[in-house]
Protein backbone atom coordinates (compact mmCIF):
# COMPACT_ATOMS: atom_id res chain seq x y z
CA UNK A 1 0.00 0.00 0.00
CA UNK A 2 1.73 3.79 -0.87
CA UNK A 3 -0.85 5.65 0.81
CA UNK A 4 -3.91 6.94 1.45
CA UNK A 5 -6.49 9.33 -0.63
CA UNK A 6 -8.71 11.50 1.43
CA UNK A 7 -11.85 13.19 0.28
CA UNK A 8 -13.43 16.03 1.45
CA UNK A 9 -17.07 16.26 0.57
CA UNK A 10 -19.29 18.90 0.81
CA UNK A 11 -22.43 17.60 2.58
CA UNK A 12 -25.17 18.24 0.56
CA UNK A 13 -26.45 15.24 -1.43
CA UNK A 14 -25.94 16.54 -5.11
CA UNK A 15 -21.67 17.17 -4.31
CA UNK A 16 -21.46 13.89 -1.92
CA UNK A 17 -23.24 11.36 -4.31
CA UNK A 18 -19.77 11.59 -6.99
CA UNK A 19 -16.95 12.32 -4.50
CA UNK A 20 -18.09 8.85 -3.05
CA UNK A 21 -18.40 7.51 -6.41
CA UNK A 22 -15.08 9.01 -7.10
CA UNK A 23 -13.87 7.48 -3.78
CA UNK A 24 -15.33 3.54 -5.08
CA UNK A 25 -13.19 4.15 -8.28
CA UNK A 26 -9.82 4.60 -6.94
CA UNK A 27 -10.81 1.34 -4.54
CA UNK A 28 -11.81 -0.44 -7.09
CA UNK A 29 -8.92 0.35 -9.72
CA UNK A 30 -5.51 0.70 -7.21
CA UNK A 31 -7.12 -0.57 -4.13
CA UNK A 32 -3.55 -2.53 -4.10
CA UNK A 33 -2.18 1.21 -3.96
CA UNK A 34 -4.00 3.44 -1.93
CA UNK A 35 -6.70 3.44 0.69
CA UNK A 36 -9.70 5.98 0.33
CA UNK A 37 -10.82 7.82 3.41
CA UNK A 38 -13.88 10.32 3.18
CA UNK A 39 -13.92 13.35 5.67
CA UNK A 40 -17.40 13.58 7.30
CA UNK A 41 -18.49 16.82 8.82
CA UNK A 42 -21.61 17.14 11.02
CA UNK A 43 -23.80 19.86 11.93
CA UNK A 44 -27.12 21.00 12.49
CA UNK A 45 -27.83 21.00 8.78
CA UNK A 46 -27.05 17.97 7.57
CA UNK A 47 -30.37 17.00 5.87
CA UNK A 48 -31.99 13.29 6.25
CA UNK A 49 -31.09 12.18 2.69
CA UNK A 50 -27.49 13.13 3.13
CA UNK A 51 -27.35 11.08 6.25
CA UNK A 52 -29.58 7.30 5.04
CA UNK A 53 -26.61 7.80 1.94
CA UNK A 54 -23.89 7.92 4.02
CA UNK A 55 -25.40 5.18 6.08
CA UNK A 56 -26.01 2.77 2.76
CA UNK A 57 -22.60 3.65 1.66
CA UNK A 58 -20.77 2.78 4.76
CA UNK A 59 -22.70 -0.45 4.64
CA UNK A 60 -22.10 -1.73 1.41
CA UNK A 61 -18.43 -2.46 -0.61
CA UNK A 62 -15.98 -1.25 -1.43
CA UNK A 63 -14.46 -0.54 1.92
CA UNK A 64 -14.14 2.99 2.06
CA UNK A 65 -13.43 4.42 5.80
CA UNK A 66 -15.53 7.28 6.59
CA UNK A 67 -13.55 9.50 9.08
CA UNK A 68 -16.49 11.86 10.87
CA UNK A 69 -15.24 14.91 12.62
CA UNK A 70 -16.78 16.01 15.73
CA UNK A 71 -20.11 17.43 15.37
CA UNK A 72 -20.21 21.70 15.12
CA UNK A 73 -23.27 23.98 16.02
CA UNK A 74 -23.40 27.90 14.67
CA UNK A 75 -25.94 29.87 15.31
CA UNK A 76 -28.75 30.01 12.31
CA UNK A 77 -29.67 33.56 11.00
CA UNK A 78 -32.68 34.03 8.51
CA UNK A 79 -30.56 36.87 6.74
CA UNK A 80 -27.41 34.98 6.06
CA UNK A 81 -26.70 33.43 2.82
CA UNK A 82 -26.24 29.48 2.18
CA UNK A 83 -22.83 30.36 0.66
CA UNK A 84 -21.65 32.65 3.95
CA UNK A 85 -23.30 29.51 6.46
CA UNK A 86 -21.26 26.79 4.66
CA UNK A 87 -17.87 28.81 4.36
CA UNK A 88 -18.33 30.10 8.21
CA UNK A 89 -18.65 25.90 8.79
CA UNK A 90 -16.04 24.77 6.69
CA UNK A 91 -13.68 27.50 8.61
CA UNK A 92 -14.70 26.20 12.08
CA UNK A 93 -13.75 22.98 10.96
CA UNK A 94 -10.78 22.99 9.88
CA UNK A 95 -8.54 22.42 13.65
CA UNK A 96 -10.88 18.93 13.66
CA UNK A 97 -9.64 18.23 9.65
CA UNK A 98 -6.08 19.36 10.70
CA UNK A 99 -6.57 16.56 13.56
CA UNK A 100 -8.01 14.47 11.41
CA UNK A 101 -5.38 14.46 8.52
CA UNK A 102 -2.24 14.23 11.50
CA UNK A 103 -4.28 11.21 12.92
CA UNK A 104 -4.27 9.79 9.53
CA UNK A 105 -0.68 10.78 8.87
CA UNK A 106 0.61 8.26 11.79
CA UNK A 107 -0.03 5.34 9.78
CA UNK A 108 -0.40 6.00 6.39
CA UNK A 109 1.32 8.71 3.80
CA UNK A 110 -1.34 10.72 2.57
CA UNK A 111 -0.74 11.07 -0.97
CA UNK A 112 -3.41 13.61 -1.87
CA UNK A 113 -6.58 16.06 -0.59
CA UNK A 114 -9.51 15.88 -2.56
CA UNK A 115 -11.71 18.55 -1.61
CA UNK A 116 -14.85 20.01 -3.21
CA UNK A 117 -14.41 23.38 -4.39
CA UNK A 118 -16.79 24.66 -2.28
CA UNK A 119 -13.79 23.72 0.40
CA UNK A 120 -11.38 26.04 -0.34
CA UNK A 121 -11.26 27.36 2.89
CA UNK A 122 -9.83 24.00 4.04
CA UNK A 123 -6.96 24.64 1.57
CA UNK A 124 -4.51 26.46 3.90
CA UNK A 125 -4.86 22.83 6.17
CA UNK A 126 -3.54 20.30 3.42
CA UNK A 127 -0.82 23.40 2.66
CA UNK A 128 0.79 23.97 5.66
CA UNK A 129 1.13 20.08 6.45
CA UNK A 130 2.86 20.13 2.93
CA UNK A 131 0.01 17.73 1.59
CA UNK A 132 -0.77 17.73 -2.26
CA UNK A 133 -4.56 19.08 -2.47
CA UNK A 134 -6.40 19.17 -5.32
CA UNK A 135 -10.07 20.31 -6.00
CA UNK A 136 -13.19 17.91 -6.94
CA UNK A 137 -15.54 19.60 -9.39
CA UNK A 138 -19.08 17.79 -9.11
CA UNK A 139 -20.60 19.82 -11.36
CA UNK A 140 -19.10 20.33 -15.68
CA UNK A 141 -16.07 22.49 -17.04
CA UNK A 142 -19.09 25.08 -17.63
CA UNK A 143 -19.16 25.99 -14.19
CA UNK A 144 -15.55 25.25 -13.30
CA UNK A 145 -14.49 27.40 -16.16
CA UNK A 146 -16.95 29.98 -14.61
CA UNK A 147 -15.25 30.13 -11.07
CA UNK A 148 -11.83 30.39 -12.99
CA UNK A 149 -12.74 33.30 -15.01
CA UNK A 150 -14.42 35.18 -12.06
CA UNK A 151 -11.89 37.21 -11.22
CA UNK A 152 -11.94 38.74 -14.39
CA UNK A 153 -15.31 39.38 -14.77
CA UNK A 154 -15.26 40.91 -11.48
CA UNK A 155 -12.66 43.42 -12.56
CA UNK A 156 -14.82 44.20 -15.90
CA UNK A 157 -17.48 46.20 -13.54
CA UNK A 158 -18.35 47.73 -10.19
CA UNK A 159 -22.32 47.45 -10.95
CA UNK A 160 -24.15 44.03 -9.62
CA UNK A 161 -24.82 41.28 -12.38
CA UNK A 162 -28.56 41.40 -10.75
CA UNK A 163 -28.72 45.05 -12.24
CA UNK A 164 -26.85 44.38 -15.56
CA UNK A 165 -30.70 43.33 -17.04
CA UNK A 166 -29.55 44.11 -20.83
CA UNK A 167 -25.95 42.53 -20.40
CA UNK A 168 -23.97 39.02 -21.42
CA UNK A 169 -21.22 38.19 -20.30
CA UNK A 170 -18.65 36.68 -22.20
CA UNK A 171 -16.57 33.42 -20.60
CA UNK A 172 -13.59 31.85 -22.47
CA UNK A 173 -15.35 29.13 -24.57
CA UNK A 174 -19.02 29.51 -23.69
CA UNK A 175 -22.44 30.55 -25.53
CA UNK A 176 -23.12 34.63 -24.29
CA UNK A 177 -23.97 34.62 -20.59
CA UNK A 178 -27.18 36.44 -19.57
CA UNK A 179 -25.90 38.44 -16.13
CA UNK A 180 -28.69 37.98 -14.24
CA UNK A 181 -28.67 33.90 -14.62
CA UNK A 182 -25.00 34.12 -12.59
CA UNK A 183 -25.72 31.82 -9.56
CA UNK A 184 -27.55 33.32 -6.89
CA UNK A 185 -24.47 34.53 -4.18
CA UNK A 186 -22.85 36.42 -7.10
CA UNK A 187 -26.30 38.79 -8.37
CA UNK A 188 -25.49 40.94 -5.42
CA UNK A 189 -21.68 42.01 -4.34
CA UNK A 190 -23.36 42.58 -0.93
CA UNK A 191 -24.15 39.15 -0.71
CA UNK A 192 -22.01 37.22 1.76
CA UNK A 193 -21.61 34.60 -0.48
CA UNK A 194 -19.99 36.44 -3.14
CA UNK A 195 -16.55 37.34 -1.32
CA UNK A 196 -16.74 33.30 -0.74
CA UNK A 197 -16.86 32.74 -4.69
CA UNK A 198 -13.75 35.26 -5.68
CA UNK A 199 -11.98 33.19 -2.61
CA UNK A 200 -12.67 29.79 -4.10
CA UNK A 201 -12.02 30.88 -7.71
CA UNK A 202 -8.44 32.25 -6.04
CA UNK A 203 -7.98 29.45 -4.50
CA UNK A 204 -8.37 26.94 -7.65
CA UNK A 205 -5.22 27.51 -9.92
CA UNK A 206 -2.86 27.66 -6.26
CA UNK A 207 -3.71 23.39 -6.33
CA UNK A 208 -2.34 20.43 -7.90
CA UNK A 209 -4.91 19.61 -10.33
CA UNK A 210 -8.38 19.90 -10.72
CA UNK A 211 -10.80 16.91 -10.79
CA UNK A 212 -13.78 17.38 -12.78
CA UNK A 213 -17.12 15.53 -13.25
CA UNK A 214 -17.50 15.40 -17.08
CA UNK A 215 -15.88 14.10 -20.46
CA UNK A 216 -14.13 15.37 -23.25
CA UNK A 217 -16.29 15.00 -25.82
CA UNK A 218 -19.77 16.88 -24.06
CA UNK A 219 -17.67 19.43 -22.82
CA UNK A 220 -14.44 19.73 -25.41
CA UNK A 221 -15.18 23.61 -26.41
CA UNK A 222 -15.46 24.68 -22.55
CA UNK A 223 -12.58 21.86 -21.61
CA UNK A 224 -10.07 23.40 -24.17
CA UNK A 225 -10.99 27.07 -23.20
CA UNK A 226 -9.90 26.00 -19.60
CA UNK A 227 -6.46 24.04 -20.59
CA UNK A 228 -5.44 26.51 -23.09
CA UNK A 229 -5.35 29.57 -20.23
CA UNK A 230 -7.68 31.69 -21.64
CA UNK A 231 -9.86 31.61 -18.19
CA UNK A 232 -6.69 32.18 -16.36
CA UNK A 233 -4.82 35.01 -18.17
CA UNK A 234 -2.32 35.87 -15.51
CA UNK A 235 -1.66 32.51 -14.07
CA UNK A 236 -0.73 29.29 -14.61
CA UNK A 237 -3.70 26.81 -15.19
CA UNK A 238 -3.11 23.87 -12.80
CA UNK A 239 -3.74 20.10 -14.68
CA UNK A 240 -7.04 19.39 -15.25
CA UNK A 241 -8.68 16.13 -15.17
CA UNK A 242 -11.95 14.97 -16.92
CA UNK A 243 -12.87 11.55 -15.05
CA UNK A 244 -16.78 11.50 -15.90
CA UNK A 245 -19.48 10.79 -15.81
CA UNK A 246 -19.35 9.56 -12.31
CA UNK A 247 -23.19 8.81 -11.19
CA UNK A 248 -24.60 6.43 -8.44
CA UNK A 249 -27.19 3.73 -10.32
CA UNK A 250 -29.00 5.12 -7.51
CA UNK A 251 -29.13 6.56 -4.26
CA UNK A 252 -33.06 5.89 -2.63
CA UNK A 253 -33.13 8.15 -0.38
CA UNK A 254 -35.06 6.09 2.65
CA UNK A 255 -36.65 3.10 3.69
CA UNK A 256 -39.69 5.22 3.53
CA UNK A 257 -39.41 6.11 -0.25
CA UNK A 258 -39.59 2.40 -1.21
CA UNK A 259 -43.60 2.62 -1.24
CA UNK A 260 -42.80 5.88 -3.97
CA UNK A 261 -39.86 3.55 -5.84
CA UNK A 262 -42.22 0.64 -6.48
CA UNK A 263 -44.62 2.33 -7.80
CA UNK A 264 -42.92 4.52 -10.78
CA UNK A 265 -40.84 1.73 -11.61
CA UNK A 266 -44.01 -0.68 -11.60
CA UNK A 267 -46.30 1.99 -13.47
CA UNK A 268 -43.71 2.92 -16.29
CA UNK A 269 -42.85 -0.73 -17.15
CA UNK A 270 -46.75 -0.97 -18.17
CA UNK A 271 -46.38 1.97 -20.53
CA UNK A 272 -45.17 2.10 -24.27
CA UNK A 273 -41.35 2.54 -25.36
CA UNK A 274 -40.40 6.05 -25.41
CA UNK A 275 -43.86 7.60 -24.45
CA UNK A 276 -43.74 9.07 -21.18
CA UNK A 277 -42.23 12.48 -20.12
CA UNK A 278 -40.16 12.47 -16.89
CA UNK A 279 -40.48 15.96 -15.02
CA UNK A 280 -37.90 15.67 -11.86
CA UNK A 281 -36.19 18.71 -10.50
CA UNK A 282 -33.95 17.46 -7.99
CA UNK A 283 -33.95 17.35 -4.39
CA UNK A 284 -33.74 20.91 -3.85
CA UNK A 285 -36.20 22.26 -7.05
CA UNK A 286 -39.39 23.75 -5.72
CA UNK A 287 -42.12 25.84 -7.51
CA UNK A 288 -45.12 28.04 -6.22
CA UNK A 289 -48.71 26.46 -6.03
CA UNK A 290 -49.59 29.26 -9.06
CA UNK A 291 -46.30 27.42 -11.75
CA UNK A 292 -47.62 24.06 -10.07
CA UNK A 293 -51.45 24.48 -11.58
CA UNK A 294 -49.86 25.20 -14.61
CA UNK A 295 -47.30 22.40 -15.03
CA UNK A 296 -50.49 20.74 -14.44
CA UNK A 297 -52.23 22.21 -16.88
CA UNK A 298 -49.92 21.84 -19.94
CA UNK A 299 -49.45 18.31 -18.58
CA UNK A 300 -53.18 17.92 -19.34
CA UNK A 301 -53.23 19.58 -22.94
CA UNK A 302 -50.43 18.13 -23.87
CA UNK A 303 -52.10 14.60 -24.08
CA UNK A 304 -48.89 12.76 -23.41
CA UNK A 305 -48.10 9.87 -20.51
CA UNK A 306 -46.15 11.65 -17.59
CA UNK A 307 -44.73 10.94 -14.47
CA UNK A 308 -43.94 14.00 -12.48
CA UNK A 309 -42.17 14.27 -9.28
CA UNK A 310 -43.42 16.96 -7.07
CA UNK A 311 -42.08 19.02 -3.91
CA UNK A 312 -44.09 20.91 -1.68
CA UNK A 313 -43.84 24.95 -2.54
CA UNK A 314 -42.79 27.17 0.04
CA UNK A 315 -43.24 30.10 -1.83
CA UNK A 316 -45.27 32.24 -3.87
CA UNK A 317 -42.98 33.84 -4.96
CA UNK A 318 -42.44 32.25 -8.82
CA UNK A 319 -38.86 33.43 -8.39
CA UNK A 320 -37.96 31.06 -5.41
CA UNK A 321 -36.98 27.84 -6.26
CA UNK A 322 -34.74 26.34 -3.75
CA UNK A 323 -35.79 24.98 -0.41
CA UNK A 324 -33.70 22.76 1.96
CA UNK A 325 -37.37 21.38 3.73
CA UNK A 326 -38.98 17.92 3.07
CA UNK A 327 -42.63 17.03 3.26
CA UNK A 328 -45.15 15.22 1.28
CA UNK A 329 -47.00 17.48 -0.84
CA UNK A 330 -51.30 17.95 -0.63
CA UNK A 331 -51.76 16.81 -4.35
CA UNK A 332 -55.84 17.76 -3.75
CA UNK A 333 -54.90 21.48 -2.80
CA UNK A 334 -51.54 21.89 -5.35
CA UNK A 335 -53.17 20.03 -7.86
CA UNK A 336 -56.75 21.32 -10.27
CA UNK A 337 -59.17 20.46 -9.45
CA UNK A 338 -60.46 16.32 -11.09
CA UNK A 339 -56.85 16.82 -12.67
CA UNK A 340 -55.92 13.22 -11.04
CA UNK A 341 -58.96 11.66 -12.17
CA UNK A 342 -58.73 13.77 -16.00
CA UNK A 343 -55.14 12.11 -16.27
CA UNK A 344 -55.01 8.76 -13.89
CA UNK A 345 -55.00 6.63 -17.21
CA UNK A 346 -51.69 8.28 -18.27
CA UNK A 347 -50.04 9.69 -15.43
CA UNK A 348 -48.67 9.29 -12.25
CA UNK A 349 -47.75 12.10 -9.65
CA UNK A 350 -45.74 10.75 -7.03
CA UNK A 351 -44.54 12.98 -3.77
CA UNK A 352 -41.19 14.91 -3.33
CA UNK A 353 -39.01 11.95 -4.94
CA UNK A 354 -38.98 9.60 -8.18
CA UNK A 355 -35.45 7.44 -8.08
CA UNK A 356 -34.60 9.24 -11.47
CA UNK A 357 -31.51 7.13 -12.47
CA UNK A 358 -33.72 3.90 -12.71
CA UNK A 359 -36.56 5.85 -13.90
CA UNK A 360 -34.45 7.27 -16.87
CA UNK A 361 -33.34 3.64 -18.02
CA UNK A 362 -36.93 2.70 -18.28
CA UNK A 363 -37.63 1.62 -21.68
CA UNK A 364 -40.60 3.80 -21.39
CA UNK A 365 -39.22 6.92 -20.89
CA UNK A 366 -38.48 9.42 -23.96
CA UNK A 367 -38.37 12.82 -22.33
CA UNK A 368 -36.94 14.39 -19.65
CA UNK A 369 -37.72 17.98 -18.14
CA UNK A 370 -34.70 18.68 -15.76
CA UNK A 371 -33.79 21.76 -13.59
CA UNK A 372 -30.29 21.30 -15.10
CA UNK A 373 -28.47 19.74 -12.34
CA UNK A 374 -25.02 18.77 -13.47
CA UNK A 375 -26.03 15.28 -12.30
CA UNK A 376 -29.16 15.30 -14.07
CA UNK A 377 -27.55 16.13 -17.12
CA UNK A 378 -25.10 13.35 -16.91
CA UNK A 379 -28.03 10.56 -15.96
CA UNK A 380 -30.06 11.91 -18.94
CA UNK A 381 -27.18 11.80 -21.14
CA UNK A 382 -25.50 8.28 -19.91
CA UNK A 383 -29.34 6.82 -20.42
CA UNK A 384 -29.88 8.49 -23.96
CA UNK A 385 -33.26 10.37 -22.88
CA UNK A 386 -33.51 14.34 -24.74
CA UNK A 387 -33.82 16.75 -22.29
CA UNK A 388 -36.05 19.86 -22.07
CA UNK A 389 -34.35 22.90 -19.86
CA UNK A 390 -35.87 24.37 -16.95
CA UNK A 391 -33.18 25.85 -15.12
CA UNK A 392 -34.08 27.08 -11.43
CA UNK A 393 -30.83 27.84 -9.31
CA UNK A 394 -27.06 27.88 -8.92
CA UNK A 395 -25.42 27.22 -12.19
CA UNK A 396 -28.30 25.38 -14.02
CA UNK A 397 -28.84 28.74 -16.45
CA UNK A 398 -25.41 28.40 -17.37
CA UNK A 399 -25.71 24.85 -17.97
CA UNK A 400 -28.91 25.29 -20.03
CA UNK A 401 -26.99 27.43 -22.27
CA UNK A 402 -24.14 24.77 -23.54
CA UNK A 403 -26.86 22.04 -23.39
CA UNK A 404 -29.37 24.39 -25.76
CA UNK A 405 -27.26 26.95 -27.48
CA UNK A 406 -23.54 25.03 -27.48
CA UNK A 407 -24.38 21.65 -27.51
CA UNK A 408 -27.75 21.12 -29.11
CA UNK A 409 -28.88 18.85 -26.74
CA UNK A 410 -31.91 20.17 -24.86
CA UNK A 411 -35.16 22.66 -25.59
CA UNK A 412 -35.49 25.37 -23.36
CA UNK A 413 -38.10 26.50 -21.69
CA UNK A 414 -39.20 29.49 -21.68
CA UNK A 415 -40.40 31.39 -18.61
CA UNK A 416 -41.78 35.52 -18.61
CA UNK A 417 -40.36 38.03 -17.43
CA UNK A 418 -42.40 37.66 -13.80
CA UNK A 419 -40.47 33.89 -13.34
CA UNK A 420 -43.84 31.88 -14.82
CA UNK A 421 -44.08 29.64 -17.07
CA UNK A 422 -47.35 29.14 -18.32
CA UNK A 423 -49.44 26.09 -19.64
CA UNK A 424 -49.25 26.70 -22.95
CA UNK A 425 -45.27 26.82 -22.69
CA UNK A 426 -45.09 23.20 -21.03
CA UNK A 427 -47.52 21.88 -23.25
CA UNK A 428 -45.77 23.17 -26.67
CA UNK A 429 -42.43 22.06 -25.17
CA UNK A 430 -43.60 18.17 -24.35
CA UNK A 431 -45.48 18.09 -27.71
CA UNK A 432 -42.24 19.22 -29.45
CA UNK A 433 -39.96 16.74 -27.15
CA UNK A 434 -42.08 13.60 -28.01
CA UNK A 435 -43.65 13.71 -31.29
CA UNK A 436 -42.33 16.15 -33.44
CA UNK A 437 -39.43 15.96 -36.08
CA UNK A 438 -36.95 18.41 -34.04
CA UNK A 439 -37.66 16.02 -30.94
CA UNK A 440 -36.53 12.90 -33.09
CA UNK A 441 -33.49 15.10 -34.32
CA UNK A 442 -32.67 15.74 -30.23
CA UNK A 443 -33.39 11.97 -29.39
CA UNK A 444 -30.26 11.07 -32.09
CA UNK A 445 -27.94 13.81 -30.72
CA UNK A 446 -28.27 12.75 -27.08
CA UNK A 447 -28.15 9.00 -28.07
CA UNK A 448 -25.01 9.76 -29.94
CA UNK A 449 -23.74 11.17 -26.71
CA UNK A 450 -24.51 8.38 -24.63
CA UNK A 451 -22.69 5.97 -26.96
CA UNK A 452 -19.62 8.87 -26.10
CA UNK A 453 -19.80 8.49 -22.54
CA UNK A 454 -19.41 5.11 -22.44
CA UNK A 455 -16.70 5.32 -24.77
CA UNK A 456 -14.52 7.68 -22.26
CA UNK A 457 -14.38 5.03 -19.94
CA UNK A 458 -13.24 2.39 -22.79
CA UNK A 459 -9.44 1.42 -22.62
CA UNK A 460 -7.96 3.87 -24.62
CA UNK A 461 -11.34 6.54 -23.38
CA UNK A 462 -11.04 9.66 -22.58
CA UNK A 463 -11.96 9.76 -18.84
CA UNK A 464 -9.93 6.50 -18.39
CA UNK A 465 -6.65 8.64 -19.68
CA UNK A 466 -7.55 10.94 -17.44
CA UNK A 467 -7.87 9.25 -14.73
CA UNK A 468 -4.51 7.58 -15.26
CA UNK A 469 -2.59 10.92 -15.67
CA UNK A 470 -4.27 12.05 -12.04
CA UNK A 471 -3.30 8.14 -10.48
CA UNK A 472 0.24 9.23 -11.77
CA UNK A 473 0.65 12.15 -10.32
CA UNK A 474 -0.35 11.00 -7.17
CA UNK A 475 2.85 8.25 -7.14
CA UNK A 476 5.42 10.07 -8.92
Amino acid sequence: MEGTIVLYPLMTIGHLVSIVELGKLIHRQYHHRFSVTVIITEHQFVTPDVTAFLRRASETPPSITFHHLPSLSIKPSPNRSRAAVRCELIRFNNPNLLHALQTISETSTVRAFVMDFFCAPAFCVASDLGIPAYYYVPAGATFLNLMLYLPTIHNQTTKNFKDLTTTNLHFPGLPPIPAPHMPQPLLDRDDEGYPYFLEVSFSLPKSKGIIVNTFESLESRVIKAITDGLCLPEAPTPPVYSIGPLIANSINQSVEGEESVNQSLSWLDAQPSQSVVFLCFGSRGVFSKAQVKEIALGLEKSGKRFLWALRKPISEDNNKHFSMESGEPDLDVLLPEGFLDRTKDRGLVVKEWAPQMEVLNRKSVGGFVTHCGWNSVLEAVCAGVPIVAWPLYAEQHMNRAVLVGQLKLAMPMEASEDGMVCAAEVEKRVRALMESEEGKVFRERIHKMKEEAMAAWSESGSSTISFTKLVDSWIY
